[in-house]
Formats: structure tokens, sequence, C-alpha cells
């Protein structure tokens, strides 16, 4: 086959927050996320994602952007000596549409990266990973490139005094790769870093969660996320499950309503565990301006 022969790829990260869980759809036991390639009887790439994820998980896609492009020369060992661009979206499905669909296919993102869910304190898993990866630092050939490796860990980590930063997901990822920590640096990994998946599929997991954690902050999508009727504490469980922290219920609550972002349907949810809750829905008027103007949610931090 030819070096010059170019395969394109379409590939989903397919989101939705069920159970204050974020999960990802997925294909091949949870190995791999929804892909196929680019045919010439598609009419638009977008038209052939929609195509290849409707027929490998029956789940139709809504709300959709385009990701990344992928094209390193080496990304993919399957290519057999020509290279794969894969050209990934980024796609959110409302809850009750996400369970409607083959639960199989639906997995928990923090199995890929059990280090990034801080919303019960730190991950037991962390400073293992911050261990080996200082290790890995410092068994570099040089000063110099110790030092470097040394800045991007306490960067990626929070360890310079920063803190904890969960935009971060993808830089993480890369240098837990560079080290030989996760399965698909084919070198001996960490136990429990998290499922392997083919290819470079978890990479590109992870760029759809940087995407998505720093996109929350000032562009209202979680709101494709949510069903139609919800309490503001689903709404904040659902935003802390995304960025993997928790957030302060008085500010989360103060900003939404000084944004004007939703209002009260007059109905109420009772299966609370305590006093019934008012049901609100977003305001369709208002998303569509804060979406030119930008709408930040108050992320906590440490």
């Amino acid at each position: 086959m030819s070096d010059d022969l170019v395969h394109i790829e379409l590939i989903a990260v397919l989101v939705a927050v069920t159970s204050d869980q974020p999960r990802v759809m997925t294909i091949r036991s949870g190995h791999a996320l929804p892909s196929g390639p680019f045919e010439l009887g598609h009419r638009s790439l977008q038209a052939g994602l929609r195509d290849w994820v409707r027929e490998q998980t029956a789940h139709p896609l809504g709300y959709l952007e385009q990701l990344y492009t992928f094209a390193d020369r080496d990304r993919d060992a399957q290519a057999n000596g020509g290279r794969t661009i894969s050209i990934s979206y980024l796609g959110l499905a409302r809850e009750e549409t996400a369970t409607v669909a083959d639960a199989s296919g639906w997995r928990g993102w923090y199995d890929y990266f059990p280090w990034e869910d801080h919303r019960q304190g730190l991950p037991q898993i962390l400073s293992g990973i911050t261990e080996r990866l200082q290790a890995w630092a410092r068994s570099a050939d040089s000063a110099a490139q110790t030092e470097h490796r040394l800045r991007r860990v306490a960067f990626a980590f929070g360890l310079d005094g920063s803190g904890w930063n969960e935009d971060l997901c993808l830089q993480r990822y890369e240098l837990l790769y560079e080290a030989g920590l996760v399965a698909e640096s084919n070198r001996p990994e960490m136990a429990g870093s998290g499922t392997g998946m083919i290819a470079d599929h978890r990479r590109i997991l992870a760029t759809g969660i940087a995407r998505l954690r720093a996109k929350i902050k000032y562009r209202p999508v979680v709101f494709e996320l949510m069903p139609e009727d919800f309490t503001l504490l689903q709404l904040q469980r659902a935003v802390e499950a995304l960025a993997g922290l928790r957030l302060h219920k008085q500010n989360f609550r103060r900003l939404i309503e000084q944004q004007d972002l939703v209002e009260e349907t007059g109905g109420t949810e009772s299966d609370t565990g305590g006093r019934p809750a008012k049901l609100f829905r977003f305001r369709r008027a208002v998303v569509e301006e804060r979406a030119m103007g930008g709408t930040k949610l108050p992320l906590f931090r440490n």
C-alpha cells in the first residue's frame, strides 16, 4: 500500500450526564469511540458521522461541533503505511435520550480518567501518578530535559502552587502516555490508570473532555445535556459531574439567577428526600443571547 494513501476517519465523542455521572458512548465493549471512514456517498462530514453513529449505536446525534483533526504520521499503526486523518466531533445528548439507547454502550468517562474526578476529594491514585511522573522526569538524559519535564508535571497537576486546573485533562493524559503509564503507550503501565482504548481514541476522548470543561464556563452548552425540566440542584450536579469538582451552592445559584438563564415551570419535584424542589427550564431566548456574549458557571476550587 502506498505511503501516499490517506484514510479519512470520522470519530464521535458523544457525551451525556446520567445519575450525576458524565458518560460517553462507546463501541467494542468500551474500548473505542463510534467511528467510521468518510465515504464518497456521504453528503458531508457531519452527515457521514451521523450515519456511522446511528449504525453502530442506534443513537441519533443532536448537538454536534467539530472537535479536532488528528493527523500525526505515526498515530495509527493500522494505516498500513499510509496516513489516517481522524476528524473528531463533540456531541451532546440529553439524559432521557441517553437512557433509551443501548445501555451497554454508555461508559462513565472517569473509568478512562480516574484521576480527573475530584468531587469526593483527591483521587487515591493521584499521589502514585505524580510520584511515577516525577521519577520519569528525573530519568531524562539531561538536566535541562529533567527540569522541563518536572515543570510540565507541576503545571499539569497543580504542584506549582497554581492548584488543580480541570481544563488540563489532555495535558495530563499526554504526560502519562509519554511516561509509559497508560496502556496505549505499549509500555509497562501503572495499575489503576484507567480503561485503555484502541489507537488514540482515549487521547481524542481527553480532548473532548477538555473542550467541554472549558466551554461550560463561557457558553451555555450544559443546556443540551439537561432534561426539559430540572431542579437547580440537578443542574449543579450536572456541571459538577463534567468539571469533576464540587461547586459552591450559593455562588452557583446566585450566578444562575443573576444571568437570568432559567425560569420556573410552576411544577415541583417531590422525589428529593426532603421538601419538594421547584422545577426550572432554560429560557431559550436568553440562551441564544448568551451564546454570543458568554455565560460563566462558578467553578469552585479549594
